[in-house]
């Protein structure tokens, strides 16, 4: 982990003008390490909503493999770590009713 004077010392306002919080710098460094920098927003997504040391298990899974396609497999070894479940409980309100004709 750095601390925040490295991370202050290599932030140049020009570059980096529309990163203003702690998770979105974390989310463009995911992007970085798994070479995936067309989606930014989603690994800034990530960092903000699921808890830092899932996502940092993640990444090591992903560079310890040396895969090709770090992105799909950062998201697979998620879906492995049950990040995308939902408790969604199954009631009679949720069930569509069919159309009558």
């Amino acid at each position: 982990m750095q601390s925040v004077k490295s991370i202050l010392s290599q932030f140049n306002p020009l570059k980096d003008k529309y990163i203003s919080r702690e998770y979105q710098s974390y989310g463009v460094y995911l992007s970085e390490k798994l070479q995936d920098e067309g989606k930014k927003s989603l690994y800034i997504r990530f960092a903000k909503t699921i808890p830092r040391p899932i996502l940092e298990e993640a990444l090591r899974f992903v560079i310890d493999s040396g895969a090709r396609r770090r992105g799909a497999l950062f998201m697979w070894k998620l879906k492995q770590l049950n990040v995308f479940k939902k408790n969604k409980k199954i009631t009679t309100n949720n069930i569509p009713m069919p159309r009558r004709q």
